[in-house]
């Protein structure tokens, strides 16, 4: 069964994924009916939790980063802040070489020097206006699959739309990666993160 793909909001993808399990389209997360109470609790997280199951190119970004002004104790000798919009750090380059590094909490520590121009590479949470029809497609069924078992009770419904789901988010990371190489740092973007600011909190 084929889907319109073109989306632009979260409301739009909800609507969406309720109109192929035949319940009723919402106007909004708090329009009161049970489609959006059900909708309000799962949304986001699948949402999130699609972004992060593949590096895919139009929600990752590279920043330089910024190192902390206290060095964090144990066998690592610098601290760097994760970017407050990534959902998951990729990768920590430096000289488009990986290096080992150890996330805690919001820091990333790993032995860069203080000479080292540490880039690290994140998912971020793209806005749905601008998710290729490809990755729209894939998440309307996987969000379809849990709405047949919240909102229809249908056991056989929902493992159709999420093996409909796994499909297309399988076809969606092979046209993903036919896509143009990493997007390069760009140079202003340099200025104002590669500063030494900020300090280790003492929860990490």
């Amino acid at each position: 069964m084929a889907t319109s793909t073109s989306a632009t909001s979260p409301i739009d993808v909800c609507t969406r994924s309720l109109v192929l399990i035949g319940a009723q389209p919402m106007t909004s997360f708090d329009d009161g009916s049970n489609e959006a109470l059900v909708a309000v609790n799962l949304y986001e997280d699948t949402a999130q939790a699609s972004l992060v199951n593949t590096r895919w190119r139009f929600a990752i970004n590279q920043v330089v980063g910024n190192r902390l002004s206290d060095a964090p104790t144990g066998r690592w000798d610098a601290g760097y802040q994760i970017p407050s919009d990534s959902l998951m750090v990729n990768t920590v380059t430096i000289n488009d070489r990986s290096i080992e590094y150890q996330i805690y909490g919001n820091y990333i520590f790993n032995n860069a020097t203080v000479n080292d121009e540490v880039i690290i590479d994140y998912s971020f949470r793209q806005d749905e206006s601008k998710w290729p029809s490809y990755f729209t497609q894939a998440v309307v069924y996987e969000l379809a699959g849990h709405f047949a078992l919240a909102l229809a009770r249908n056991d056989a419904m929902s493992n159709n739309m999420f093996d409909k789901a796994r499909f297309f988010m399988q076809k969606a990371r092979t046209l993903d990666s036919q896509q143009q190489t990493t997007l390069r740092l760009e140079t202003n973007r340099f200025i104002t993160s590669r500063r030494t600011t900020g300090s280790l909190s003492s929860n990490v």
